[in-house]
C-alpha cells in the first residue's frame, strides 16, 4: 500500500488550521486521518477510528489534558477538527479500574467529560485509544489484515507467522469497555509491539508523532497484501453460467421489487438499487464456492450495519426465460427474511433486552454472470452497501486464498447490529415521505416539471428529470437535488421514451412514480388549422403521455409494488378556449387516457391521476404571450394572471404540490385536481 505522507502537505494543513485557532496536534491528527480515511481498503463509511492526545482550554480557561477521538457519524476521508470531539483523560484512564461498564454507562461517562458538550458521541472504541500510552493512535479494517485474521481458529498462528512479535494478538471481543481493557493488557504485556491485531475485526497502530503512526498502519498492511501476494493460490473456480445472460437492466426492477418491505394493504417501503460490476467482481460472483462464500458472514463485524449478516445470492439469469427467473428471485429473497428473523430470534431470546427487529431485507445480491446490486433507502446507502461489497470481496478472497474465509460467527455479529446505542439512533431516524422512490418527470426542464422535481426530492425521492434539451434536464436535476439524474430525450419518440426509462431502472433500479408533463401549445381556428400541425399536438399531447404510461407500466409490473402515473392534462381539457383546439383535443384525450389507466390497473396497485392547472407561467405561458393577452384585455399583467376567484396568481410550486399531494394519497385514484385559483367553467362536474 502507498505510503501517501507529504511533509509540505502536512505543513500545509497545520497553516490552515492554526488560522482558525486549531492547535499543531490536532490539525496532524485531521490529517492523517483524511489520509487513511481516503483509501476504502482501509476504511469506509465512518468505519475505523483515530485519536490524539493533547491539550485543550476550555471556556473559561482551564487547560485540560484530552483525547480527542474520532466522533459518531464522521467519515475520516473528510473529517474535520469538529469531528474529533475532545474528551477529559482522567476519567476514561481512571475507568480501567472498573470491572465492568455498560454500554450505556460508557457513552454517558465520555460524554460527561467532553470539552464542548454539543459534540458528538466520541467513538465506541475511545476508551481502547485512551488506554494506549501513545500520543497517536489508529485504527482501520484493512482487507489485508482481514485476510489474515478471518481464519477460524488459526488466525493467531498466522498473525504471529506474518508479523512476529512486532504486533500483539488480541482475541476478538465486541468493541466497548471489555475490548479497551484486554487490548491494554496484550500491550502492557509487551510494551515493545508496534501495533495490535484485532481477531476477525482489523488493526491498530500508534506512536507518538502523527507520521509515525501513520507510518506503521502502512508497513503492516503492505506485509498483509505482500503476505497474500506471494502465498495466496487463486481459490475462485468457475462455475458454469447460462448460454445467454440478461442484460442487468433485465432484472433490477423485479429484484428491486423483491426486496421492497411489505407493510400491508399495498403500501411498500422500497428500496434503491446501484448495480456494479467488474472483471474482479465477476470473477467471485462466478465461483462454484459463492454461495458458501455469502453464507459466512461478513468479513469484519461493522460491516453488519450495512450489509446485516451478508449477501444473498441469486442464480445467474438466463435471457431466454426471464418468468422463471423472476419467480427464483422471490423465492431467494424470501429464503433470505427466514434465515435472518431467525438469526434475530435466535439471539434475541438470550436476554431480556426489547429489540425491535429491523427489516430482514438483503442489502447486497451477488449475481453470477452479471455483478452485484447493493440495496439501500437511498441512493447514497445503496452505494455504501455496493463500496462495502468490493471490499468484502477482496477480503474474503484473500482470506480464502492462504487458508479458509472463517470470519466472525454472526451470533457474535448480533449485539453489534442490535447494539442499543444503534437500535435508539434508527428509532429516531424518521424516513421522508418518499424515500426510497423513484420518480420520472418529462418535462422537467419546463417550470413545471423543475418545480415538481424539487418538490418530490424535498419528500426524499430519487428524481430523473426527462426533457429535450439534456444539459436543461441536467441542471433541473441539479437543483432538485437527492442525487437526481437529468436525461436528455424526445418523447414523441418511442426509443428515446425507451432509452430514458431504461437510464432511471440502470441508476435507481426502477420507477415508483411518473409526472407525464411536457407538453406544447399551438394556435388557431380549429377548421383552420392544418391536418399535419394537429397530428402534431397529438404526437406531443396525446401519444407521448400514452408511451410513457405505457414504459411505466411495465417497469411497475415486473416490481409488483404498484406505482403511480401523474398527467398533466390543462384545463384546456374540459373548458376549451377559442384558437386552441389543437392543444386542448388531445389534452382531452389525456384525461380520459389517465382515467383508462386508472381502470384498468388499479387492482395491481397502480394509481392514476390527473392535475388540470391553468394561467401558469411557463414554456406553454411565456412572458411575452402573457403581456400580449393582457394588453389585449386591457388589463395588467398582474390582474390577467391573478383573474380567478381567488385574485391570485397561481404558480409552477402550486402545479407540483397538487401532483406532490396525488402521489401521497395512497387511496386516491382516477382524480382531476383543478389548480388555476378558482374557474366555474374549468370546475369538474
Amino acid at each position: 500500500m502507498k505510503n501517501l505522507w507529504n511533509d509540505a502537505e502536512a505543513e500545509a494543513v497545520v497553516k490552515t488550521y492554526a488560522a482558525k485557532g486549531v492547535g499543531r496536534d490536532l490539525a496532524l491528527r485531521v490529517y492523517t486521518t483524511r489520509l487513511l480515511g481516503g483509501e476504502p481498503r482501509l476504511v469506509l463509511h465512518g468505519g475505523g477510528n483515530t485519536s490524539v492526545k493533547t491539550k485543550v482550554t476550555d471556556f473559561v480557561g482551564d487547560e485540560w489534558d484530552v483525547l480527542c477521538v474520532k466522533g459518531s457519524g464522521w467519515d475520516m476521508a473528510v473529517i474535520e477538527p469538529q469531528g474529533l470531539p475532545a474528551v477529559k483523560m482522567a476519567p476514561l484512564l481512571k475507568a480501567r479500574k472498573l470491572n465492568s461498564l455498560g454500554d450505556e454507562d460508557m457513552v454517558a461517562l465520555q460524554r460527561a467529560n467532553l470539552i464542548d458538550p454539543s459534540s458528538p458521541n466520541p467513538s465506541v472504541e475511545t476508551l481502547l485509544h485512551a488506554f494506549l500510552p501513545h500520543k497517536f493512535v489508529d485504527h482501520t479494517h484493512s482487507t489485508a489484515i482481514l485476510a489474515i485474521v478471518d481464519q477460524g481458529a488459526d488466525s493467531e498462528a498466522l498473525s504471529k507467522k506474518v508479523f512476529g512479535n512486532k504486533m500483539g494478538f488480541v482475541p476478538y471481543i465486541k468493541p466497548g469497555f471489555d475490548l479497551a481493557k484486554v487490548a491494554a493488557d496484550v500491550y502492557d504485556a509487551d510494551p515493545s509491539v508496534e501495533g495490535l491485531i484485532l481477531d476477525k475485526h482489523g488493526i491498530f497502530t500508534f506512536g507518538d508523532d502523527a507520521k509515525h503512526a501513520y507510518d506503521l498502519m502502512i508497513h503492516y498492511v503492505t506485509m498483509a497484501e505482500d503476505y497474500v501476494a506471494k502465498n495466496g493460490a487463486n481459490p475462485l473456480k468457475p462455475a458454469a453460467l447460462p448460454a445467454k445472460l440478461a442484460r442487468p437492466e433485465e432484472i433490477a426492477s423485479m429484484l428491486r421489487g423483491a426486496v421492497a418491505v411489505s407493510r400491508g394493504e399495498g403500501r411498500f417501503d422500497r428500496m434503491v438499487s446501484d448495480f456494479r460490476t467488474s472483471d474482479a467482481i465477476l470473477e467471485f460472483v462466478n465461483s462454484a464456492a459463492i454461495a458458501d462464500y455469502a453464507a459466512a458472514g461478513v468479513s469484519t463485524p461493522d460491516l453488519s450495519i450495512r450489509i446485516k449478516t451478508g449477501p444473498m445470492v441469486l442464480p445467474a439469469p438466463d435471457a431466454g426465460d426471464l418468468a422463471a427467473y423472476k419467480a427464483e428471485v422471490g423465492k431467494r429473497v424470501a429464503a433470505y427474511m427466514a434465515d435472518y428473523t431467525r438469526y434475530f430470534e435466535e439471539n434475541d431470546a438470550l436476554d431480556d433486552v426489547k429489540r425491535t427487529m429491523l427489516d430482514p431485507m438483503p442489502r447486497l445480491s451477488l449475481v453470477p454472470g452479471l455483478g452485484m446490486f447493493g440495496h439501500g433507502r437511498t441512493l447514497k446507502d445503496a452505494k455504501i452497501a455496493s463500496d462495502v461489497g468490493e471490499m468484502w470481496i477482496e477480503a474474503v478472497r484473500g482470506a480464502a486464498s492462504v487458508g479458509t474465509f472463517r470470519p466472525l460467527a454472526k451470533s457474535d455479529l448480533f449485539p453489534l447490529e442490535y447494539w442499543s446505542l444503534e437500535q435508539a439512533k434508527l428509532a429516531s431516524n424518521k424516513p421522508k415521505p418518499l424515500t426510497g422512490q423513484v420518480v420520472l418527470i418529462t418535462g422537467g426542464a419546463g417550470a413545471i416539471g423543475a418545480a415538481t422535481a424539487k418538490a418530490f426530492a424535498r419528500e426524499g425521492a430519487h428524481v430523473v428529470v426527462v426533457d429535450l434539451d439534456g444539459a436543461k434536464a441536467a441542471e433541473a436535476a441539479k437543483a432538485a437535488g437527492n442525487n437526481s439524474i437529468g436525461v436528455g430525450g424526445d418523447i414523441t419518440k418511442p426509443a428515446e421514451v425507451r432509452a430514458a426509462f431504461d437510464q432511471a431502472v440502470k441508476t435507481f433500479g426502477g420507477i415508483d412514480i411518473v409526472v407525464s408533463n411536457a407538453g406544447a401549445a399551438w394556435e388557431g381556428m380549429i377548421a383552420d388549422i392544418d391536418d399535419a400541425l394537429l397530428r402534431k399536438s397529438f404526437e406531443l399531447n396525446f401519444f407521448a403521455h400514452q408511451n410513457v404510461a405505457q414504459n411505466a407500466v411495465r417497469i411497475m409490473r415486473e416490481q409488483g409494488t404498484g406505482g403511480v402515473l401523474l398527467f398533466n392534462a390543462s384545463k384546456q381539457a374540459v373548458n376549451p378556449g377559442a384558437k386552441f383546439g389543437a392543444y386542448g383535443l388531445p389534452k382531452a384525450a389525456t384525461l380520459f387516457l389517465s382515467r383508462q389507466y386508472a381502470l384498468e390497473y388499479g387492482p395491481i396497485g397502480i394509481r392514476s391521476n390527473a392535475v388540470n392547472a391553468d394561467r401558469i407561467r411557463s414554456g406553454l405561458l411565456t412572458d411575452a404571450m402573457i403581456a400580449s393577452r393582457s394588453t389585449a384585455r386591457g388589463l395588467s399583467e398582474k390582474d390577467y394572471m391573478s383573474g380567478n376567484l381567488l385574485g391570485q396568481e397561481v404558480t409552477a410550486e402550486d402545479v407540483a404540490q397538487a401532483f406532490l399531494h396525488q402521489a401521497l394519497a395512497e387511496r386516491t385514484t382516477a382524480d382531476v385536481t383543478t389548480v388555476d385559483g378558482g374557474n366555474i367553467a374549468a370546475a369538474m362536474r
